[in-house]
């Protein structure tokens, strides 16, 4: 799919749908990136707790979205990164070695671009910790600095796999600030690429991994009004 910039709430509703068309077998293996418009905060599926402040906050005029992941995991903050999904099945093995199976185009188109990114390990201090980006766990890639460059998160509905993330290119230091907090401001060093070398790039990347061809497609009206009105809904934010 083309890349999609959109709010949050579209975005999640959008994977949401896509993997239970392709679970129904309505719909074929998908890899598609988004950006999200206005900027928003992605709790994770579980997540019951989050700082007070982070309601009604606002960047450049516009409101930061809070909206809830149909996966699990800590929040994340969606402004100046691009977000991946990919929605498969029939893949063997573990929880994290679909996660490396998956992860494998990530590294691989990264890797075309000069960017060296590695597993992460999960620290004691994730689980106390709002900030999805605070610390790595074993399906989240680092750089060699051991910076978080990518954070993903996965959801299973029998043999359909939903696994969905964040990179972090471009992010505003002061936003963050005001989110998590100074200590949170993100320090990444790489050289700067367009969104669409960035996902040529892994396209291409994921073709190889996968052994497919890619047919590129938009969600049409009527299946775009589908997936915004298909349930369940996530939990309500309280």
């Amino acid at each position: 799919m083309p890349l999609l910039r959109s709010s949050g709430s579209t975005q999640m509703a959008i994977d949401r749908w896509l993997l239970e068309q392709h679970r129904r077998g309505l719909h074929p293996p998908t890899l598609r990136f988004y950006t999200w418009s206005p900027p928003a905060i992605s709790l994770g599926y579980h997540q019951q707790e989050w700082p007070p402040h982070w309601q009604g906050l606002t960047w450049q005029g516009q409101s930061v979205e809070l909206v809830r992941r149909p996966t699990g995991g800590r929040a994340v903050l969606h402004q100046g990164d691009l977000t991946y999904a990919a929605i498969v099945s029939g893949i063997p093995g573990s929880r994290i070695q679909v996660y490396e199976r998956i992860c494998e185009f990530l590294t691989r188109g990264w890797q075309s671009l000069g960017v060296r990114l590695h597993y992460g390990r999960a620290g004691k201090s994730y689980a106390r910790t709002d900030n999805c980006f605070a610390t790595a766990t074993g399906a989240d890639l680092v750089t060699d600095a051991g910076v978080k460059f990518i954070g993903s998160a996965q959801l299973r509905r029998g043999d359909a796999i939903l696994q969905h993330g964040s990179m972090r290119l471009d992010p505003d230091g002061a936003l963050f600030a005001r989110v998590f907090g100074e200590g949170a401001v993100p320090q990444i060093s790489w050289k700067k690429r367009s969104l669409a070398t960035i996902i040529e790039a892994l396209t291409i990347a994921a073709g190889e991994c996968f052994e497919v061809e890619f047919v590129e497609r938009s969600l049409g009206e009527s299946e775009l009004q589908a997936a915004l009105n298909w349930p369940p809904a996530s939990p309500k934010l309280q």
